[in-house]
Parts: structure tokens; C-alpha cells; sequence
């Protein structure tokens, strides 16, 4: 993964949230009870979290990652699902962009630096933004799918979540190009398309069919 990767994906997101409009945003998204507005407010808010820890870091500070904590992070969610499309638009523009000039700053020497979201690094954070701005822009619902998410994206995807796997569980992905496993105990295996899989693992619904018994999996990271 690089900062390409998640420029490309920015990219997309700007793109397909260009013409949203107020009906559509009030609209239902992927996650069960957030509407579109919600998915956009949570993407622009994290945005302005990690530009946050970015910049902080690069002048050797810790910030939280939200003042006010997971609270002041759900109710601000809230507070601006429902604002209409135009300003929507504008909040995520400013926010998506505004990060990507933030990660341009990072040189070579820079990545290890700690931040304070998940007591990583810079690293890790720009991982972070990979995973958010994809996940995410599948979860607007607006035409794209995780039938869209690299290779690369998805083993780095089924890494992170490896803690869901369920205790005594030996779960095995099987798609026609790649088998990821993880867990050690019974063998369950599931097969489908590599992307569908992952979105499984990530408690996304699936483009297409899975065979196999799915377990019942155990909360995200």
C-alpha cells in the first residue's frame, strides 16, 4: 500500500458524492441505521481527526484522535447527518483533501512517528485512511461495491480483522485466485469470489454468493 492507493480512492469517494443530491443523502446507506448523510459526516470527521494526528506528529505532539472521545464522536456524527447535500459535499471536499495535503507532508523518515489513533504510527494511520475511505465509500451505496477492492486491499483488510475470527476456529477463505486462513481448531471453510469474502470478514454484505457454513464472528478491532 501506498499514498497512492489512497488518493485513488479519495478520488472515487469525491467523485461519486459529486451530484449528491438531498434525497439521496437522506437516503439509507449500507450500515444499518445510518443514512448516507451520516456515512459522509463520519468520513469528514475523520478526515479532520487524522489530519489532526498528522500534523500534530510531524512536530512531535500526541492529540486525541477526538476531543470529547467515542461520545463527542457519535454525537457530532448525529449532528450532521441530516445538513443538507450541498453542504455535505463541501465538508467532505474541504476534509478528504485537506488529509491528502497533510500525508504529502510526511517524508521518509517520518512513518514511525506515534500517534495517538490506535497508539500506532503514521504508518499504521495511513493504513487507517485506506481502510476508512474504502470501507466507506462501498458503504454510501452508491453503485460501488467491494467487488472493486484490490487484492492487496483485502489482505491487508482480513490482517487487520484477524481478531474476529472466532475462538477454537480455523476459518479458510476460499476463492478461485488466493486462500487466506486464520485460528486454529475446527476447519470451516467458506468459498466465493476473494472481494466477497473479505466483505464478509468485515461485516459487509457480499455482491455475490458465499458457499460454506459462515460463523458467527466476533467484533471488530
Amino acid at each position: 500500500m501506498a499514498l497512492n492507493d489512497v488518493r485513488a480512492i479519495a478520488d472515487r469517494l469525491l467523485a461519486v458524492t459529486a451530484d449528491l443530491d438531498d434525497a439521496t443523502a437522506r437516503a439509507g446507506s449500507g450500515l444499518p441505521g445510518w443514512s448516507r448523510g451520516h456515512v459522509i459526516t463520519h468520513i469528514a470527521n475523520f478526515s479532520e481527526a487524522m489530519t489532526r494526528q498528522v500534523d500534530e506528529a510531524l512536530q512531535g505532539r500526541l492529540v486525541e484522535v477526538y476531543d470529547g472521545g467515542r461520545p463527542a464522536r457519535d454525537a457530532q456524527i448525529e449532528a450532521g447527518a441530516d445538513r443538507p447535500a450541498a453542504e455535505l459535499r463541501s465538508h467532505l471536499t474541504q476534509a478528504v483533501t485537506t488529509l491528502l495535503a497533510s500525508w504529502d507532508k510526511v517524508g521518509p523518515t517520518d512513518w514511525p512517528l506515534p500517534i495517538l489513533h490506535r497508539n500506532s504510527n503514521l504508518s499504521a494511520g495511513l493504513q487507517a485512511t485506506w481502510r476508512e475511505l474504502t470501507i466507506h465509500t462501498t458503504d454510501l451505496d452508491l453503485g460501488i461495491t467491494a467487488a472493486t477492492w484490490s487484492d492487496d486491499f483485502c489482505l491487508h483488510l482480513l490482517d487487520f480483522l484477524r481478531a474476529r475470527t472466532p475462538d477454537n476456529t480455523h476459518l479458510i477463505l476460499k476463492s478461485p485466485t488466493l486462500t487466506w486462513d486464520n485460528g486454529t481448531g475446527e476447519d470451516i471453510t467458506l468459498e466465493g469470489t476473494f472481494t466477497d469474502l473479505t466483505a464478509w470478514y468485515a461485516g459487509r454484505p457480499t455482491p455475490g454468493p458465499l458457499t460454506g457454513p459462515a460463523p458467527d464472528l466476533l467484533p471488530w478491532p
